[in-house]
């Protein structure tokens, strides 16, 4: 049951699902997320927090950056379905599309230079 909650909290806040979409094509530096959503560093950490709490995300600290993407197949039916039925639902969405084409903007910039702002 704390699984199927844990992730349906997740769920209910747009910026968890936009980072959630931002994930979809692979691994992130936190800079580039918090480049792409545009709230404070600390904002963007406690939802990355609540979704990794979810184990809807994975993450890895490389030297002085911390990388996050979407849970492989290790992580609990609930949290793999609920991500599949989210990915699939939002490709259509227009504020996702947005993020994509913000976020390949934000790619475009190296990491170091985006996290060194």
């Amino acid at each position: 049951m704390f699984q199927i909650m844990a992730v349906t909290k997740a769920l209910a806040d747009q910026t968890r699902v936009r980072l959630l979409a931002a994930l979809r094509d692979g691994e992130l530096c936190v800079c580039q997320l918090i480049e792409l959503i545009g709230l404070a560093p600390s904002t963007v950490s406690k939802h990355l927090s609540i979704l990794r709490s979810a184990r809807l995300i994975e993450g890895r600290k490389n030297g002085r950056w911390m990388y996050y993407r979407l849970a492989g197949a290790q992580a609990p039916q609930a949290a793999r379905s609920a991500l599949a039925w989210l990915l699939d639902a939002l490709k259509d969405n227009p504020t996702i599309l947005e993020d994509r084409q913000r976020l390949a903007q934000v790619m475009k910039t190296g990491c170091d230079e985006v996290c060194g702002k």
